[in-house]
């Protein structure tokens, strides 16, 4: 069966959103979405967008989210952005509403090029990010081959590691990523941010992603080291977060406020794909 798709990009985030909002197709398997997702001749993904019709007619539409590797997960902030913007742009102006995602509720405000979104208040309690602690604290020491880092653990909807490095283009991502992505501390595996901290209204950041590898933009990464670092009083409660594929903006007011995710969705290209 062949399904339309469209590619698009959050922040430089390869997002791939399939409507089945009016069709009855499932998504594909793993296999099929691990070859989906390399194909570099092909759609080539990120992250996976599956849309379909909301029972609750309370939500404009619902999601499911699946990396590059096959696996599915909980929530993708870029992903969730360009979804809203295609919605937005069936009626050709500026809207709000609601999306049903696996983490719950996400509400959206499409304004222009620009789409912000409710990512849900953070979570810290370990059991609930999962990340196995004796107890909630603001740090924690996480040895990898016999080092400790300082990592703060928070959950997005979907879990991250987050740790301060001074400088962000010479951070061990691709050494150190992996190995905290699967540490054992963390059970589900990990999203990793390694985040330098330039002003309190400002840091760079680079994400090794869980199933995918480090890509050029992250949103829940965004959102979980900005509210990391508030904890720590270490930034305000409006934050630019550069990104290796562009800027976007996370506000948290604290305590069980939502988090909001702001930046661009564009349009790259549309065609067809086998399931």
């Amino acid at each position: 069966m062949n399904v339309a798709y469209r590619k698009m990009l959050g922040t430089g985030n390869r997002i791939l959103v399939v409507d089945q909002r009016a069709g009855e197709a499932s998504p594909p398997s793993l296999e099929r979405l691990r070859e989906l997702g390399a194909d570099p001749s092909g759609p080539g993904f990120d992250q996976l967008m599956w849309v379909s019709a909301a029972e609750d007619p309370a939500y404009a539409a619902s999601y499911r989210v699946f990396n590059a590797d096959g696996s599915e997960v909980e929530q993708c902030g870029n992903g969730v952005r360009c979804v809203a913007s295609l919605l937005a742009g069936e009626t050709g102006h500026d809207q709000a509403f609601t999306l049903l995602s696996p983490a719950g509720p996400i509400e959206a405000r499409v304004d222009d090029a620009l789409v912000t979104v409710s990512m849900g208040c953070p979570e810290f309690d370990p059991p609930r990010i999962p990340f196995i602690a004796e107890r909630r604290e603001d740090r924690y020491a996480l040895d990898v081959d016999g080092v400790e880092y300082d990592v703060c653990a928070v959950s997005m909807g979907n879990p991250h590691c987050v740790l301060q490095v001074d400088d962000v283009a010479t951070a061990p991502v691709d050494r150190l990523g992996p190995k905290i992505e699967q540490h054992v501390r963390f059970p589900q595996g990990a999203n990793v941010g390694f985040v330098s901290v330039t002003g309190r209204n400002s840091i760079n950041l680079r994400v090794f992603e869980r199933g995918v590898g480090e890509t050029a933009a992250c949103g829940t990464g965004a959102c979980a080291a900005v509210v990391a670092y508030q904890r720590l009083g270490l930034l305000d409660a409006d934050v630019s977060v550069q990104l290796p594929g562009g800027q976007v903006m996370v506000s948290w007011r604290g305590g069980t406020e939502p988090v909001w995710l702001t930046g661009n969705a564009e349009r790259v290209s549309e065609g067809f794909i086998d399931l």
